[in-house]
């Protein structure tokens, strides 16, 4: 591809090696005397790139600049000056140029710049491409190995690293490989979890990953101390993947401590995993001690509507005698009255604050036919929820503690994947309807498709009756009945769920920082 160059310099004479150097490249440069004439080029013709001298009589290379930003916002300028004062370079960054060179400079310097704007993507999704095959091989190799939890976390970490560099190249070619490797890690990843998950909650002394019903005990609590505020935000469903598009955000208002991740219990759902993070117990022990708080899948009421009172024991379980509260938003005006409350809640030591716009945002993908458009796919589903937090009472509230004496927490209760292979599945009629997991008597399903427990006591799960089994959907397959199965196969699937056994829903962030101030 020939680039055409718009070169604006009152001395462009001087310039023609430079010129000659460029076009030798294959460049195509077009001078100019002036910035009036770098315009009026402009309006006749299209450029990859303009240079501007910063320093020309009549209109200045800043004048030119801003005149040209203004018609063509998108155009790349490159800002050349002899001078080195800070007001002009702020300034010419500030009006978002792609580039500044000072004099002397050399044909390799310009050359530099034009690949940085012009082949910039292209580099880089070549150098993406070459780096993800070298890893392809190690990635393959180590899901052979007898991993334990923490590898599998590191793993996973890898995996996201790399979807979300590939999805930033033009390595388009790459995703259809990269998908087959995710779909290979999360078939080893439901061995591992079929082998361990009973242990880790049976058995004391197995190597165990941190689970959702230590997380507020082990990770928050020790976080409190006197004057310094605490704020426990969950954001419910929200993917490893999807936190890394917020990081940076979040990470330009305060210090990070602690960046890691940890596993949700089974069924990966609201009513269970969110139940445990803030009871601090499994659900069967959820429904023993406090019956009055714990809803079945059979019941027609709400299953999360306890959380502060659960909160609350826990704290009185651990003898933390401290001023708490507890916040749920589901909607734009809840998030505008807990912003408008921050104030307030700086006089407790510890604030649990519950954002459902991700997991509201999965279940309209799978009945609005505008949204399975606006979300068509991971990136798309990563784009909306960046999209959603930029513009939330969320980031808001970040930015408003960010400049106060405060600790925050940010984590979720559970991932989710995009389900894509249907599994025949025939239960009683109280069978619940999530996609990912069932629970009822007498599930008939084939068995090697699924992650069975017939005795749902040795995952701490309630029962009602003796009979009772629980099924989890692994890898990227949801349950679907045989009657109506082509019209329920065709609805539900490349719809985003939740409730079984996958890298995506086990395997969530957990982040803690602090504010500058502290």
């Amino acid at each position: 591809m020939k680039y055409s160059i718009l070169w604006a310099d009152d001395e462009i004479d001087l310039l023609k090696p430079h010129i000659l150097f460029l076009e030798s490249k294959g460049y195509e440069v077009i001078p100019v005397l002036s910035g009036h004439d770098a315009i009026e080029k402009c309006k006749t013709n299209f450029f990859d790139v303009v240079f501007l001298d910063e320093n020309m009589p009549g209109m200045s290379g800043l004048e030119a600049l801003s005149a040209i930003k203004t018609q063509w916002p998108n155009l790349p300028v490159v800002m050349i000056t002899k001078s080195e004062e800070e007001h002009i370079m702020e300034e010419a960054i500030g009006s978002k140029i792609a580039d500044y060179l000072i004099k002397p400079i050399n044909p390799n310097q310009v050359l530099s710049s034009l690949k940085k704007i012009l082949d910039n993507k292209r580099l880089v999704s070549e150098k993406t491409t070459l780096s993800y095959q070298q890893d392809f091989r190690n990635l393959s190799l180590a899901y052979s190995d007898n991993l334990n939890h923490a590898e599998w976390a590191d793993i996973y970490q890898k995996l996201v690293f790399w979807e979300l560099e590939i999805d930033k190249s033009e390595s388009k070619g790459m995703i259809e490989v990269f998908d087959n490797q995710k779909t290979e890690a999360n078939s080893y990843f439901t061995r591992f979890i079929k082998e361990n998950y009973e242990d880790w909650l049976n058995d004391p002394k197995s190597d165990k990953p941190l689970m959702s019903h230590q997380l507020i005990k082990k990770k928050v609590l020790p976080l409190l101390e006197p004057q310094i505020p605490v704020f426990f935000f969950l954001i419910d469903n929200l993917r490893l993947d999807q936190w890394k598009t917020i990081e940076p955000y979040v990470m330009e208002l305060f210090n990070q401590e602690e960046n890691t991740t940890y596993f949700s219990i089974l069924p990966t759902t609201t009513a269970y995993a969110r139940n445990a993070i803030f009871s601090g117990l499994l659900p069967a022990e959820i429904e023993k001690q406090y019956p009055q708080y714990w809803v079945g899948d059979d019941e027609e009421d709400g299953k999360n509507n306890h959380e502060g009172e659960l909160l609350e024991a826990q704290l009185k379980r651990n003898k933390q005698d401290i001023k708490s509260s507890y916040t749920k938003i589901l909607n734009q005006q809840a998030g505008k009255n807990f912003v408008e409350q921050l104030p307030n809640l700086m006089k407790n030591q510890l604030n649990a604050v519950v954002f459902n716009f991700v997991d509201m945002l999965s279940h309209a993908r799978t009945d609005a036919a505008v949204i399975k458009e606006l979300a068509s796919d991971e990136s798309a589903y990563r784009s909306i929820t960046t999209s959603w937090f930029v513009h939330s009472a969320f980031y808001e509230s970040l930015k408003w503690l960010a400049e106060k004496k405060v600790k925050v927490v940010i984590t979720t209760d559970h991932g989710t994947i995009r389900v894509k292979r249907p599994v025949k599945i025939v239960g009683e009629r109280d069978t619940n309807s999530n996609l990912r997991y069932k629970q009822g008597r007498n599930l008939a399903v084939e068995e090697k498709e699924v992650f069975m427990t017939r005795k749902p006591e040795k995952f701490f799960l309630p029962k009602k009756n003796v009979s009772t089994a629980f099924v989890f959907a692994y890898e990227d397959h949801f349950f679907a009945y045989p009657n109506n199965y082509n019209y329920f196969v065709n609805f539900y699937k490349d719809t985003f769920q939740h409730g079984g056994v996958s890298l995506e829903e086990i395997i969530i962030p957990f982040i803690s920082a602090k504010s500058k101030k502290i």
